[in-house]
């Protein structure tokens, strides 16, 4: 099912893998959430199309003036209690689907909350509208984590999450937290590591909302029972795992997620796509300017390979990834 939309043609097929546990330091929780979610790759039959980059492919270019890129790259610069979570989630999917409008989609969270409000008839209390509200979307609508095809790419598209009713736990926790604040709830997004979370965050109870899991809700101090399914019991949970998510960390995240992907199966013409919108959130994140020096060194572009790897030693020149970053230089016949 390719959805509504017809998608840019990109020559690389991903098949669906198995969730692993994690793949990171569980210590280093400053880079949890520039992590992908349970990323074990795809593979592809050796010596297939799928297996090498493709030389049939054009030149990189970068996007048109008053494009999808030109429209998020506005809403990058707003304060973050200003950003339309859901709207830059469309405008990420609308790179895919250029014909892409917003407006349909954004009416379709409307109605989730519309749909809540009617069961709620005059109550108000907002435990008894979370609940009402995780039977809207997952009893009623059947929105489900994909576990069949994980790391298929529309899980991470907010057009073909709410097409298609399946996603990631990061793209359906979007689609909890939009209905919920339309509800006036007070919810935020948890990046924990390797699996987001949605809280409940009312002035009494606090509770943990698994959006990949059908909404299963567990109070907080329950945390470790959804680090052990990562970890399995190895590792013990600490008030940075539990910390808020701000709408800029959930898109950074969730660009950061298809970067790897598109890295892993060799696209990487989208994974500069996803990285320079990574940047124009996070202009100071020296790692992505690494990254994407790297990835234009290898797309053959020289210029630009040099402007980001150059930016990168100048902000870390003592970083142990400094001297192999001057070599590359070196290599693409460019003074350090």
């Amino acid at each position: 099912m390719r959805g509504r939309w017809s998608r840019v043609e990109s020559g690389v097929s991903f098949t669906p893998g198995t969730p692993e546990r994690g793949d990171g330091n569980p210590g280093d929780s400053a880079g949890m959430q520039n992590r992908p979610e349970h990323w074990t790759g795809p593979s592809y039959p050796t010596g297939s199309a799928h297996a090498r980059r493709s030389p049939a492919r054009p030149p990189f270019v970068t996007a048109p003036a008053s494009s999808p890129r030109q429209e998020f790259a506005r809403e990058a610069t707003r304060p973050d209690a200003d950003i339309d979570l859901a709207r830059v989630a469309l405008l990420i999917a609308r790179e895919e689907y250029p014909q892409l409008p917003p407006e349909p989609y954004l009416a379709r969270l409307d109605q989730l909350a519309e749909e809540v409000r009617d069961r709620l008839s005059d109550e108000t209390a907002p435990p008894v509208v979370l609940q009402e509200l995780l039977g809207v979307i997952y009893e009623k609508h059947g929105f489900k984590g994909n576990r069949e095809a994980y790391y298929d790419p529309r899980n991470s598209f907010l057009n073909d999450v709410l097409d298609r009713r399946k996603g990631i736990p990061l793209t359906l926790g979007i689609v909890v937290l939009e209905v919920g604040w339309r509800l006036g709830l007070p919810l935020e997004g948890v990046n924990f590591p390797h699996h987001f979370l949605v809280r409940y965050a009312g002035d009494v109870l606090q509770l943990l909302i698994d959006p990949f899991d059908g909404g299963q809700v567990r109070f907080q101090d329950q945390a470790q029972e959804f680090l052990d399914r990562v970890y399995g019991g190895m590792v013990r949970v600490r008030a940075s795992f539990l910390a808020p998510a701000s709408r800029r960390d959930m898109l950074v995240r969730l660009l950061t997620n298809l970067k790897s992907l598109y890295t892993n199966v060799g696209d990487d013409i989208r994974a500069v796509a996803a990285v320079e919108r990574i940047l124009l959130l996070r202009p100071d994140a020296n790692q992505e300017h690494r990254e994407l020096g790297l990835l234009f060194a290898r797309l053959g572009r020289s210029e630009e390979a040099a402007r980001h790897l150059r930016t990168f030693l100048s902000r870390e020149p003592g970083s142990p990834e400094a001297p192999r970053v001057r070599a590359i230089l070196r290599d693409l016949g460019i003074d350090p």
